[in-house]
């Protein structure tokens, strides 16, 4: 960003312009610099900070989150091997299970990258290192096995739980996936039918302008092919429908949910459940099309990761 000491995205565009950084000129050290056979690698957390007319000069190799079997073999090759090595501890003293490193992946940790993975498994060996100094004697006969079973013993509770089947469990619920920075989510969509109303749509969950929309085409859509879907109008005409995405406190904009509303919807009007082991995505249009959406890897890793074995994708 540009503050009283100059702005950067100024001098980047420069530097990074093949037409004239041959004959570059270092202000601080006041000399000519040729620059035009030198290949800058930039790192950034977010896009959208940075200039438009910078990103006009890069190529842009987007990094997406790993897999839950890319993390444990990032976890079993490097940071198992590193963790115990900062806490003093040797190889043969730990059994780490597979399944226990799944455990820490699913439970405890939502993120793309492997950080806190890392953090987390330091956390275990911390404790582990504290019980071999404890006891005393060769530290050959305090073999420690962590397990998937004993992995709340050393972290506490599970942070994170899958909770899909709950959720879909009743009438009026879809679930949905969404793109987010730490590699995707599920989503759950809920629709409910109010009696004595006069067809009004109510819309809650910090919806941004763009979802509200979705609602508004996926409502449309539903009420003009309600005699293909089995549904009677008059059930439009004497309800209020109301449309809720939970969490309520975080904001959610996009038109990736128009599918998974529309399903909501019918499944609210129709009084049927829908199946917990699908999830969707898609923009709906108000003739009853699907359009393509973006961040699609993500949101496949993320039904993956809470289980879901059918996902369906425009």
């Amino acid at each position: 960003g540009a503050d009283w000491r100059g702005d950067p995205s100024s001098a980047l565009l420069e530097v990074l312009d093949p037409a004239q950084n041959h004959a570059f000129r270092d202000h601080y050290l006041e000399i000519n610099i040729d620059l035009s056979r030198v290949l800058f690698i930039a790192t950034a957390n977010q896009l959208g900070t940075v200039h438009p007319a910078l990103l006009d000069r890069m190529e842009i190799i987007s990094l997406a989150g790993y897999s839950e079997d890319e993390k444990l073999h990032i976890a079993r090759r490097y940071l198992l091997a590193r963790q115990l090595e900062e806490h003093g501890l040797t190889p043969d003293a730990v059994v780490f299970e597979d399944t226990a490193i799944r455990r820490i992946i699913a439970d405890y940790t939502r993120e793309a990258g492997v950080r806190n993975l890392e953090r987390q498994i330091g956390a275990v060996l911390r404790k582990v290192a504290a019980r071999v100094a404890r006891e005393a004697g060769p530290a050959e006969h305090h073999i420690q096995a962590i397990t998937a079973a004993n992995i709340p013993d050393y972290l506490g509770p599970p942070r994170f739980h899958d909770e899909v089947s709950f959720r879909v469990s009743r009438p009026g619920v879809a679930t949905g996936v969404a793109w987010t920075e730490t590699g995707g989510d599920v989503l759950f969509i809920e629709a409910r039918l109010l009696p004595s109303g006069h067809h009004n749509l109510i819309l809650t969950g910090q919806l941004g302008n763009v979802m509200q929309e979705s609602a508004r085409a996926a409502v449309s859509h539903i009420r003009a092919e309600a005699a293909a879907l089995g549904i009677s109008p008059e059930k439009f005409d004497s309800h209020d429908l109301h449309i809720h995405v939970p969490a309520g406190a975080i904001p959610k904009d996009g038109p990736s949910a128009g599918v998974t509303m529309a399903t909501a919807i019918v499944s609210a009007l129709k009084d049927q459940v829908v199946r917990e082991d699908v999830a969707m995505t898609g923009e709906i249009t108000l003739s009853g099309l699907v359009l393509p959406v973006g961040g699609i890897r993500e949101k496949a890793l993320a039904a993956r990761r809470h289980g879901i074995k059918e996902f369906i994708l425009p």
